[in-house]
């Protein structure tokens, strides 16, 4: 069942949707940045669309084109959220500039890219 966090009134900034049958949480990043700005917003609307049984989550970064260390800080809370739990956290679709700031960081060695 989609949970839509609409913290915009424009369009939501965070797309959440459980596939309880997965144990999956997917989570659409819609904000263009992923920054100071926005990640306290995010933190609140994932505590509140996390469940136990979820141990897969998978973050679309395709909307984001700028984030900074907040927004890495916000991936790694994510990442350490799920640890003890199962996979490593999925990061799919992320514009080059994003992927280089994950690689300069040597991050795809914690997350999942795809």
């Amino acid at each position: 069942m989609p949970l839509t966090c609409l913290y915009s009134t424009i369009m939501p900034l965070f797309r959440f949707e459980h596939d309880l049958s997965r144990q999956e949480l997917r989570v659409v990043i819609a904000a263009p940045q992923f920054t100071a700005a926005t990640v306290p917003e995010f933190k609140i609307a994932f505590e509140n669309a996390w469940k136990p049984e979820i141990i897969r989550v998978v973050l679309d970064l395709s909307p984001v084109e700028f984030m900074d260390s907040s927004g890495i800080g916000a991936l790694l809370a994510v990442q350490k959220r799920l640890s003890s739990k199962g996979e490593p956290v999925t990061l799919r679709g992320a514009r080059p500039a994003i992927l280089s700031v994950i690689e300069l960081l040597r991050l795809q060695r914690v997350f999942k890219l795809e």
